[in-house]
């Protein structure tokens, strides 16, 4: 009977430890500025996962700097309490590391609790140029090289890394078009719209309003299906370039290294009820996003073979420092 009892009262225990946490408010760092597609994401997990951590608020605190760098760095070497977690972003915490081998973390330094949604690649142009398609853009970069800009958030970003990417796939070199870095991909956004930069490929969140506003226009998405919205767009597939189908952007919730198991149970928890909460994912596809929750260890095999992927690919394009 005793022995009976024993597999009870522990799995009692961690429920009651489930419980407790969180007894205090959550800080939610993410590494860019304030209306980035990773603070939109944060945001709209904040808003609605409180109601399933027994009411406590999340906080968001902005980090942004390096590339998001500086955040993802003070979440690694907080405390592992579950109560500074990361906005985790595919720049920050997976292209970075696999363009700059200075990167001073890696998927081995992080709790992964969750992927929360993707995020479809697009291009873009403000809707007074002439350019209709990627194609006419491309060509224009052909006939003048170095002539055009792009905006990014950063060299190790896939803002920077898509167009270089198309670049070396169409037979261009890597600076046929000069990238212009910007905080975020706000910053990113006005200096498209002020003709700062001629051209961004970036992540549909930020971009979508502006699309539907008509000041921005899709020249081409690396999702394999059309744009929900902008069905008229040109996939990259159509255009013949299947190969950008592996350029998406993707958000995910993590924390510093040997977060408690109760703490990561408790999220796994928050993380099925998100996953049917319509208000959650009205939220998530309203800042252009599809959701994609995962377990930790699907979210912690997918952030891997991400880093692999990126690592790879910055080695053939001759990206990585």
């Amino acid at each position: 009977m005793l022995r009976a009892l024993v597999p009870i009262c522990l799995f009692a225990a961690s429920i009651a430890a489930q419980a407790q946490y969180p007894s205090r408010p959550i800080l939610l760092v993410v590494p860019y500025t304030a209306g980035s597609d990773a603070d939109l994401a944060a945001r709209n997990l904040a808003q609605h996962a409180s109601k399933y951590l027994n009411g406590q608020s999340i906080v968001i605190m902005n980090q942004p700097g390096a590339s998001g760098a500086i955040g993802t760095i003070a979440v690694r070497d907080a405390a592992p309490d579950g109560y500074r977690l990361l906005l985790s972003r595919i720049a920050s915490q997976v292209i970075l590391p696999a363009t700059d081998r200075k990167t001073a973390y890696g998927a081995n330094d992080f709790t992964f609790l969750s992927v929360l949604e993707v995020n479809p690649y697009v291009c873009a142009v403000k809707s007074d140029t002439p350019y209709q398609s990627m194609k006419d853009l491309i060509a224009d970069i052909r006939k003048r090289p170095g002539k055009l800009n792009f905006a990014t958030v950063g060299d190790g970003t896939l803002q920077n890394f898509g167009p270089q990417y198309l670049f070396s796939l169409v037979g261009l070199p890597k600076d046929a078009a000069t990238g212009i870095p910007y905080k975020g991909s706000g910053d990113l956004t006005v200096s498209l719209l002020g003709g700062q930069t001629q051209f961004a490929c970036s992540n549909l969140g930020a971009l979508l309003p502006h699309f539907r506003s008509g000041a921005l226009r899709p020249l081409m998405t690396t999702m394999r299906e059309p744009l929900k919205d902008f069905p008229a767009a040109p996939t990259a597939r159509s255009l013949g370039w299947p190969e950008m189908e592996k350029l998406a952007a993707w958000s995910a919730l993590a924390g510093p290294k040997r977060l408690p198991a109760d703490v990561s149970a408790r999220w796994t928890d928050v993380f099925v009820k998100l996953a049917r909460d319509s208000a959650w994912l009205a939220g998530v596809e309203a800042i252009g996003g599809i959701p994609a929750v995962r377990s930790p260890a699907d979210s912690d095999k997918f952030v891997r073979d991400q880093y692999q992927f990126y690592e790879q690919l910055a080695e053939r394009l001759g990206l990585r420092q």
